[in-house]
């Protein structure tokens, strides 16, 4: 019966015992090849720009491996050390150990499914109270698998319908306006100026949203050495958004990934002077751990009513959604991110102390450069500029040429070096004569060469306009 099938003596039928040679059953007919897919039979969001913009980065950077490159957007390997992981996975264990979990139960939380809003929801709590004066209950965090995913839940926890809108700051990471095409959440870009966002800039966003029919949910924003303009936002500014979304009844998504990995002390954060639930934060290791655990989390401690009067977080509603994406976040990287926070006595800022001396020594070494190589006078005569931020990953500069993905790659393939056209960053459209430098992955040596690359290039295009 085991090897019929069936489940019972009485089942087998004359059907199922052969007493002589198995026939040869004829073979299937020849039939034509399966018609491929379409392409606009897909979603419409893999046929969006947003989501080939990292694809052809990539592309360049294999084909051209010679060349300096200021595209990427991550931390410097040289804070890495392969010992460091067994480290950070060693301290958690302890720590549930002496926590009072028994070897069954520190097998379990190891190796099963975990609870789908993460188990290390405490440690972050900690960790929020210590380095950012955050104060949020561990029950309004939902621990995802990088900032990411944080950015799905939310927009799908709030747009509704086709009138419900994403405002974002423009230029805008694209991380935040690709899961929006996936989406189909639509996106109105408010632009920013020179020195970052103007609230004036949104409030008008926010009218002629209401005067079209429309309905603001929130509003995207990098507050500190964004991603990818490099802008910080005054304190000033910061006080007048919050009361902003307050008075229009939308919310704040903070996005702020670099702030512990800056230089000198930071500006508050827009969650740490929430007094009216308005912001919901954005978290991620990526920068201050390490990429590779693909760690995020999102504060999301808003009240949600239900039909019957019972009141819940906003988390309890994202972690729902949660358990129908990844189900859980990893418990490995969990853990190695939690050994880290205690290693640190949850300072994260303490951990990354050399990193961010580091990566502002990076910063004001391609500022130097960029100035050696494109003196005042020059740079003047030739129409190039460039703001100066004083922390973060990225600073934008600005030429006289188109910098698109056709001058990328003359650049990558004549002079050396690589960059990113800005106009990947402007959800609606823009950018054109704009490139972004990252300057957090490259050692002394490469920017000092990768710069002077650059100012060759920018003289050699320039003229050739």
């Amino acid at each position: 019966m085991t090897f019929t099938g069936a489940g019972t003596v009485a089942d087998i039928g004359p059907g199922l015992i052969r007493t002589g040679p198995r026939p040869v059953e004829p073979a299937p007919a020849r039939t034509s090849a399966a018609r491929p897919l379409r392409k606009s039979e897909l979603h419409a969001s893999v046929r969006a720009p947003v989501l080939d913009t990292m694809t052809f980065l990539n592309e360049i950077t294999h084909r051209y491996p010679e060349a300096i490159s200021f595209a990427p957007g991550r931390p410097y390997d040289g804070f890495f050390d392969n010992e460091q992981i067994f480290a950070h996975l060693r301290r958690y264990l302890d720590h549930l150990a002496e926590q009072g979990s028994s070897p069954q139960d520190i097998r379990t939380a190891m190796y099963q499914y975990g609870p789908t809003a993460g188990q290390i929801r405490e440690l972050i709590a900690d960790s929020l109270r210590a380095d950012e004066r955050i104060d949020v209950p561990a029950e309004s965090i939902v621990v995802t698998v990088g900032a990411q995913e944080a950015m799905l839940l939310v927009l799908r926890a709030l747009i509704t319908g086709p009138d419900d809108v994403l405002l974002v700051s423009s230029p805008c990471y694209v991380g935040i306006t690709g899961a929006a095409r996936l989406l189909d959440v639509a996106t109105t870009p408010v632009e920013e100026r020179e020195d970052g966002l103007c609230c004036a800039d949104l409030e008008a966003a926010i009218r002629a949203e209401h005067a079209r029919g429309r309905r603001p949910r929130a509003f995207y924003v990098v507050p500190d050495h964004s991603n990818p303009s490099g802008t910080t936002m005054s304190r000033r500014t910061r006080a007048e958004l919050l009361e902003l979304a307050a008075r229009h009844g939308i919310l704040i998504l903070e996005d702020s990934p670099y702030r512990l990995v800056s230089p000198g002390p930071p500006l508050p954060t827009l969650k740490s002077q929430d007094r009216g639930h308005t912001v919901v934060h954005l978290g991620s290791f990526s920068k201050t751990v390490f990429p590779g655990a693909r760690l995020g989390f999102v504060v999301a401690d808003q009240p949600v009513v239900d039909d019957t009067g019972r009141t819940g977080l906003l988390a309890d509603e994202l972690a729902k959604i949660k358990s129908m994406v990844t189900v859980n976040t990893s418990s490995l990287s969990q853990a190695a991110v939690a050994g880290a926070l205690l290693a640190a006595g949850g300072r994260i800022s303490e951990l990354n102390e050399a990193a961010a001396g580091y990566y502002g020594d990076a910063m004001r070494a391609t500022l130097r450069e960029l100035d050696t190589h494109l003196p005042r006078d020059r740079r003047e005569a030739l129409g190039v500029r460039w703001n100066e931020p004083t922390g973060g990953f990225f600073l934008t500069v600005r030429v006289p040429f188109r910098a698109d993905n056709e001058a990328l790659i003359r650049s990558a393939q004549e002079f050396g070096v690589i960059w990113t056209p800005m106009t990947y960053f402007y959800p609606g459209g823009g950018g054109a004569h704009g490139i972004r430098l990252s300057t957090s992955y490259l050692t002394p040596a490469q920017i000092t060469e990768g710069a002077a690359r650059l100012a060759r290039f920018i003289e050699a295009e320039s003229a050739r306009r």
